[in-house]
């Protein structure tokens, strides 16, 4: 990371005065910026004894509210009163004056993310049926929220929402395409996009989406077994169709009759190993858990890999533009184009549930 870019994310002595006032004056304190994500960006913080994440968006125009971490900040500070599990949200501030945007604090859990490869305790078959089964499990916790109850009736308007993913992400892939198209163009994602406008299903159930609900967006306690305990990254939440997410979590989760993966560099493929549920058994959980059906799965799966293409193009774009300093952003260019031939495979049967 260029120092360029991290002074970008973050003043440290206007955050630090910040900080300061909020939570009150330590005699040590220490920033880092986390790399893992490729998204929003995520500095930690040691402030005396106390752990702490802060959430901001990356520097530069982005697109719509793909960013907007205010909003997680609100729907965390909610679904914190409830039986799922989330980080202790601290503070949130929307003066441009500290660190350039938008931000908010929130207490840092210890435990293991599941990115790379499985811990060493969790490499037997209970075990690693226990890490989906508690993966589902807390997706179907979200789904049966009351929304109203926590604060959140007002959060998003449920009705339409499916059709809205589609053109929002149709939209999101237009602002990308007015940089990315004059480096190479990936006709396969129109005709997906007009798949999925005339495949949207007509009714969804109504509850609360994650958003980005996937094995690396929570966290894992110390110790067996398994136990999920953090839900991260609830920037794109809303009041919309569970199936969605559903969708979103199964584009991740890999079984070993797949194909090579679209972006290998992001793909987790640990899963494929002896013991791991497959997909079908996810949903089959999932549709226990919550007393819906997984209808129409072709059109929910594609619209999970039309929207990672989506992400993609926009890494692309802010690559191109020098808004991102993440070697992954111009892997785009052929990333992209692999995943859009992804989405027709689903669409046309060959990469099944």
């Amino acid at each position: 990371m260029s120092e360029n870019y991290y002074e970008r994310l973050v003043d440290e002595d206007a955050l630090v005065a910040y900080l300061e006032e909020q939570l009150g004056t330590v005699d040590t304190y220490d920033i880092a910026r986390h790399k893992e994500g490729h998204s929003n960006e995520t500095l930690f913080v040691t402030w005396g004894e106390r752990e702490l994440v802060i959430r901001r968006p990356p520097p530069g125009e982005t697109a719509d509210t793909a960013h907007d971490v205010l909003r997680e900040y609100r729907v965390t500070s909610a679904v914190a009163e409830t039986d799922v599990p989330v980080p202790t949200p601290v503070l949130a501030c929307d003066d441009h004056d500290i660190i350039g945007s938008d931000f908010y604090v929130m207490e840092q859990l210890e435990g293991d993310v599941l990115r790379e490869d499985e811990p060493e305790r969790f490499a037997v078959p209970e075990h690693r049926e226990r890490i989906g089964e508690e993966l589902v499990d807390n997706l179907a916790k979200i789904h049966d929220l009351d929304y109203e109850a926590i604060g959140l009736g007002e959060f998003g308007r449920p009705e339409g929402y499916t059709q809205r993913q589609v053109d929002r992400w149709g939209k999101q892939l237009s602002w990308a395409f007015e940089v990315t198209e004059e480096e190479r163009e990936v006709p396969d994602l129109h005709e997906v996009g007009d798949w999925l406008q005339e495949s949207v299903p007509d009714e969804h159930p109504h509850t609360l989406v994650h958003g980005d609900y996937k094995l690396d967006n929570v966290m894992f306690a110390p110790g067996t077994p398994p136990e999920l305990i953090g839900v991260f990254d609830w920037e794109m939440a809303t009041l919309g169709d569970p199936r969605a997410d559903l969708g979103w979590m199964l584009s991740y989760w890999r079984d070993a009759k797949d194909p090579e993966p679209s972006i290998p560099e992001l793909t987790t493929q640990f899963m494929e190993r002896e013991g791991y549920s497959n997909r079908p058994e996810l949903v089959e959980r999932w549709e226990d858990r919550t007393g819906y059906e997984f209808e129409q799965e072709r059109f929910y799966r594609t619209l999970a890999v039309y929207k990672l293409a989506g992400l993609g193009e926009m890494f692309f774009r802010r690559y191109l533009e020098g808004n991102s300093d993440d070697p992954m952003y111009p892997k785009m260019r052929e990333r992209v184009p692999a995943l859009a031939a992804r989405a027709k495979r689903i669409i046309e049967g060959d990469e099944p549930l």
